[in-house]
């Protein structure tokens, strides 16, 4: 028994040992074929406090649960607005979501400035997958450790993108990120039909409904 037991605290050390060995860089991979410091930073983006977006034919909408860290300080902000049709709700590392609210600010005023036009969300979304994958890419850099959700409205209609530090990004009906979301996103699926057709108060009260079963 002594022998078994000392052979496996051999085997926690040793794979211990192995996963510090690979999760030091965004550009090295495990023998397993993962980037560690992804997985971490998805991780973030799990402990982080629930946001949620969902949209109809008319209206998208952000919703975000504001949780202070302790009672001697204020929450942070969740919702950032980008431009007149465009807002981004967080969940993860905040300061790695303003840093990334900044570069959408500045991709929209250069579409305003060189076209006289608002930046479709699309291509703005896109933009945002690009800056996020080139953080995955070089030695010495670390990938953003933020979800979003970005809501947006243009000719096409509005629209809902979620996107991940591994700079995946996904057009969306309703999703929800952060601590607890699959409560949430279970409520969407039950109620998914009905969202396309709802007034925006509608769509307000199928928020707070998700974002309480969350709690």
């Amino acid at each position: 028994f002594a022998y078994i037991s000392t052979c496996s605290r051999f085997q926690l050390r040793r794979s211990a040992m192995y996963r510090n060995q690979y999760d030091n860089d965004i550009s090295v991979w495990s023998p397993q074929g993962r980037i560690l410091q992804i997985e971490y930073a998805l991780e973030a983006v799990k402990q982080g406090s629930t946001t949620l977006g969902l949209k109809s034919s008319t209206h998208a909408i952000l919703i975000a649960l504001k949780r202070a860290q302790s009672d001697l300080s204020s929450h942070q902000k969740k919702i950032f607005p980008v431009d007149d049709h465009v807002a981004v709700s967080i969940a993860g590392l905040t300061a790695d979501g303003r840093a990334l609210s900044k570069f959408m600010r500045t991709e929209c005023l250069n579409s305003k400035f060189l076209y006289d036009e608002a930046l479709p969300v699309s291509r703005l979304v896109a933009a945002v997958g690009s800056k996020s994958q080139w953080r995955t890419m070089f030695y010495g850099d670390r990938p953003y450790g933020v979800g979003m959700l970005i809501a947006g409205y243009d000719s096409k209609g509005p629209h809902l993108y979620e996107t991940s530090p591994s700079a995946n990004y996904f057009n969306c009906k309703a999703m929800s990120i952060g601590a607890r979301s699959q409560a949430a996103r279970t409520y969407f699926e039950k109620k998914l039909d009905e969202f396309k057709d709802c007034t925006l108060e509608e769509l307000i009260n199928h928020g707070l409904v998700a974002l309480r079963e969350c709690l």
